[in-house]
C-alpha cells in the first residue's frame, strides 16, 4: 500500500492538463510558442478587443496564463496559481461571451472551463504528489485561497469592467456614426 490514493492521482492529472494547456496558452501570448502571435500580435489583439494598453495586457494575460498554468501543474503556490489563472480565464470568457457558450461558435466553453477547473484546484488543493505538500505546504495555507481567490476576482473584476465600458462606448460611437450616415 503506498501513501497515495486515487484522489492524489487525479488530482495530479488534474492538474498536469489543465496547467499544460495554461502554460501552452501563455507562451503563445509572451513568446509566439505553439503558433502564437507574442507580444506585439496578442497585444494587437487585445487592443482591439477592448483590452488597453493591448501589449501590457497580453504580457498580464500571458504571465497569469504561463506562471499560473506552470505553477499548477507543478502544485506549487496552488491558491495563488489557480486564481491567477481562473482571472485569466475569466477575462478571455468576457471577450467570447457575447458568442454564446459552445466553443464552436465562438463562445466562452474552454475560457469558462479552464478557469473554473483553476479555481477548483485552488480550493480543492494540489494533492500529496506535489511541490507544495513536498515544501510542507509553506505557499498552500487554508488562509491563502480566499485571500488570493478575492484578489483575482477584484482585480479582474476592474479590468473587465474597464474593458467592457471601453467596448461600449465603441459601439455606441459606431452607433451614432451609422445614425449620422443614415441622416444625411
Amino acid at each position: 500500500m503506498t501513501c497515495y490514493d486515487r484522489r492524489d492521482l487525479g488530482l495530479l492529472l488534474l492538474r498536469l492538463s489543465t496547467g499544460g494547456v495554461l502554460a501552452a496558452h501563455g507562451a503563445q501570448k509572451l513568446f509566439g510558442w505553439f503558433g502564437g502571435h507574442g507580444l506585439e500580435g496578442t497585444g494587437q489583439f487585445m487592443e482591439s478587443v477592448g483590452y488597453v494598453p493591448g501589449k501590457v495586457s497580453a504580457a498580464a494575460a500571458g504571465l497569469a496564463e504561463m506562471g499560473g498554468g506552470t505553477l499548477l501543474a507543478l502544485g506549487l503556490a496552488t491558491p495563488a496559481a489557480g486564481a491567477a489563472a481562473a482571472g485569466a480565464m475569466a477575462g478571455a470568457a468576457a471577450v467570447h461571451a457575447p458568442n454564446g457558450f459552445f466553443a464552436q461558435e465562438g463562445g466562452y466553453e474552454h475560457p469558462a472551463t479552464m478557469g473554473l477547473t483553476a479555481a477548483g484546484l485552488a480550493v480543492t488543493g494540489p494533492g500529496r504528489l506535489s511541490l507544495d505538500q513536498a515544501l510542507g505546504n509553506v505557499l498552500n495555507r487554508d488562509w491563502m485561497v480566499p485571500a488570493a481567490l478575492g484578489v483575482a476576482a477584484v482585480a479582474t473584476a476592474l479590468v473587465v469592467g474597464a474593458r467592457n465600458r471601453r467596448v461600449r462606448r465603441g459601439m455606441e460611437g459606431e452607433q451614432e456614426a451609422l445614425f449620422e450616415e443614415f441622416d444625411e
